[in-house]
């Protein structure tokens, strides 16, 4: 993994002391306790037609996702029950669940009607029921819908299945030909969709809050520059033309403003624009290297990564102005923060003292603990999901660049299927209903 302060200036450039911890800052190594066990029962479907997606894979995948439970397989089943009538609770004692999931799916009109029901299976009551529609094509969309409704019924935390994702895929075919793909796709890797391609990497895409715009920066111009495009359009407006460094853009909660680095005063430093009037202001005035900002939500706060202290630590200062402060205290180097949507959790790229491996860590902000999230080397890019749940980032595998779900309790880390190539730089969208 490259120093994620003075080696991405490098990329960027090429492309085109530790303070005492007190004792309230923990290092937490390893996961907590078990899933609770959950049943989705493969969805009845009435007539002899075969369905491109298997609903109540998709809906026990998401859960199993978030961290909070542990879906039974389908061979260890006992009966499946497609109607509320038909579920018999000792079979699902018999099978430590303690909640299942049954639906069944109706065509009627060239469409999908849907009808589920999930049971608290101790007390033999359901805990929740409801109905959806859509077309086969939108099976995945239902899906994800059922979760969410189903999670936040379950922990009073909105669900953030139907959330989408932006990634980079770079295909190198010979020595000076890369093609560099900026992608959307499902939270999960699915239905990826082409939104750019370019002979000319592409870098930190982000989400605008209202999920209809996106900020990313190109190298078209053989020069780093920050771009806007509308996602239904493809509509693309040019955002910065400075000397030196444009990169990093990072949205503010009501989405008028961009906080970028750039170095055309001479240092890298933050600054941030209001994109109605293209007004200017700086943020930062350090002769370290600032760099990565992210917004807190009262839209005044940024936390940052900066090497002012010697390594490179993460801290927060107000737009603004004032003095900085530091937020990492534990291992020595912290960067790339992101902060869930609660700011109880901050989400970084961590290396303990003594080693040399990059991973995700997740600190809490109230007690000051950290926990490693990964189990991976050379981690980079972490993106938070809107509710907090899970943590999407990239890594490698095998020598090749792939993107990892983890999700914050630590209880779950998989692969995400993506497409061929190198795959980096994932952003999470905020929610998008």
């Amino acid at each position: 993994m490259i120093n994620l302060l003075r080696g991405m200036l490098v990329v960027l450039c090429c492309a085109a002391g530790f303070a005492a911890a007190d004792e309230k800052n923990i290092l937490v190594t390893s996961g907590s306790d078990r899933a609770t066990p959950i049943a989705v029962v493969p969805f009845g479907l009435q007539g002899g037609s075969v369905l491109p997606e298997d609903m109540a894979k998709i809906i026990g995948n998401d859960l199993q996702n978030s961290g909070y439970y542990s879906p039974i397989p389908k061979e260890n089943m006992i009966s499946q029950p497609s109607q509320a009538s038909e579920v018999i609770f000792r079979d699902w004692k018999a099978l430590g669940a303690q909640y299942v999931m049954v639906g069944s799916i109706v065509p009627s009109g060239g469409r999908l009607q849907v009808q589920y029901a999930l049971f608290n299976v101790a007390t033999e009551q359901q805990v929740l029921t409801g109905n959806v529609s859509g077309t086969a094509d939108q099976l995945r969309d239902m899906s994800h819908y059922i979760a969410d409704q189903s999670f936040e019924k379950l922990t009073g935390i909105k669900g953030a299945f139907s959330t989408r994702m932006l990634y980079v895929t770079a295909e190198r075919f010979s020595t000076d030909n890369t093609r560099y793909t900026l992608q959307r796709s499902d939270y999960d890797g699915a239905r990826a969709v082409t939104l750019l391609q370019s002979r000319e990497p592409i870098l930190s895409p982000r989400f605008a809050p209202d999920g209809k715009r996106i900020a990313y920066v190109s190298f078209e111009q053989k020069r780093p520059r920050i771009f806007v495009q509308h996602i239904d359009t493809g509509r693309r407006e040019q955002i910065t033309n400075f000397e030196g460094l444009n990169g990093a853009p990072a949205w503010s909660p009501d989405g008028s403003k961009l906080a970028m680095v750039l170095s055309k005063d001479g240092n890298p430093e933050i600054y941030v624009m209001n994109l109605a009037s293209r007004q200017l202001s700086r943020v930062t005035n350090d002769s370290s290297i600032d760099t990565e900002p992210f917004f807190g939500k009262d839209g005044s706060t940024i936390y940052f990564t900066s090497d002012r202290g010697g390594k490179p630590q993460i801290y927060k200062t107000n737009i603004n102005g004032g003095g900085a402060e530091r937020v990492t205290f534990i291992g020595n180097y912290n960067a790339n923060p992101k902060l869930s949507a609660d700011e109880k959790t901050l989400v970084m790229i961590h290396r303990q003292d003594g080693f040399t491996n990059f991973k995700v860590a997740a600190q809490d902000l109230q007690r000051g603990s950290v926990k490693i999230l990964t189990d991976s080397n050379l981690d980079e890019s972490p993106t938070v999901a809107p509710n907090g749940t899970m943590v999407i980032y990239a890594t490698r595998q095998q020598g090749r660049g792939v993107l990892m779900l983890v999700s914050i309790n630590g209880r779950v880390r998989l692969p995400l299927p993506t497409a061929q190539g190198e795959v980096r730089e994932p952003s999470w969208s905020p929610y998008l209903n």
